[in-house]
């Protein structure tokens, strides 16, 4: 497996020009000219696997919940656009299989971030990953990532020859987000690289500094920073060996990527 990583990857879809985690907002990205976008996966009261990030709604929709209570015949019906702008009323949070078909349609790669409602780690990963072994092909252009180690133990046990990222941010663990926040990457970072067969880690440009890049370039993964919106951000990053980033912002980034040789 090759995994075909462009230098940037469009968060949520497009995160600073659409309603994120929506069909409208992967469209943005592929018009824009994006080849991959990192999309957050959870489940509805009936496991139905939805592409949405909160635990609940009142963010980014026209309501307020709990997600984990309430069934997809409820969810529908909501309006995922409103908040952004009146341009995108009417938008829909869609399901893992409605996003799918548009970024086979669209020719888009896809980082899918295992995003469980507490206590939901393992079935969220069971219900997702069934769903997408049988509409995705493309071994190349997917990277299965996460917080929660259950969710990436089930994603090994399920599909072992999928590219798996964790994610360190401000929603790990308590433990590493201790160590993240002292500059540095967890004490057994390299031991959890070898137990899940990880890829890459994705990691809040927050900690992205040059020891924890260069340490894990030097642990055989790909990093790969997220919440990259400028240019010199990226520039930075670029010294640092980091090939690809994540960002809200794609054409902002790319108009400073690599820019300074």
């Amino acid at each position: 497996m090759t995994l075909k990583l462009p230098q940037i990857i469009g968060h949520r879809g497009c995160a600073a020009y659409a309603p994120e985690n929506t069909l409208e907002a992967i469209h943005t990205a592929a018009d824009m000219g994006v080849e991959w976008v990192e999309l957050d996966v959870k489940l509805t009261k009936d496991q139905v696997p939805i592409i949405f990030h909160d635990d609940t709604l009142e963010r980014t929709t026209d309501t307020t919940g709990n997600v984990a209570d309430m069934n997809y015949a409820e969810i529908k019906e909501l309006d995922a656009g409103l908040w952004f702008g009146e341009s995108f009323i009417g938008a829909k949070i869609p399901t893992l299989e409605q996003a799918v078909d548009v970024l086979i349609e669209r020719e888009l790669g896809l980082n899918l971030e295992i995003k469980p409602c507490p206590g939901r780690e393992k079935e969220t990963a069971e219900v997702a990953l069934d769903i997408l072994s049988g509409i995705w092909d493309d071994h190349d252009r997917l990277i299965i990532s996460g917080y929660s180690l259950v969710a990436m133990e089930t994603s090994m046990d399920m599909a072992s020859d999928w590219a798996r990222g964790l994610v360190y941010g401000h929603h790990c663990q308590e433990d590493w987000l201790e160590s993240l926040k002292q500059g540095r990457l967890p004490d057994n970072y390299k031991d959890v690289i070898q137990h899940l067969g990880l890829s890459a880690i994705s990691i809040d440009n927050d900690f992205a500094n040059k020891e924890t890049m260069t340490d894990l370039l030097q642990a055989g993964v790909i990093p790969i920073p997220y919440n990259v919106n400028d240019g010199p951000t990226a520039n930075r990053l670029q010294s640092y060996g980091i090939k690809c980033v994540i960002s809200d912002m794609p054409d902002v980034v790319q108009d400073g990527l690599f820019s300074v040789h």
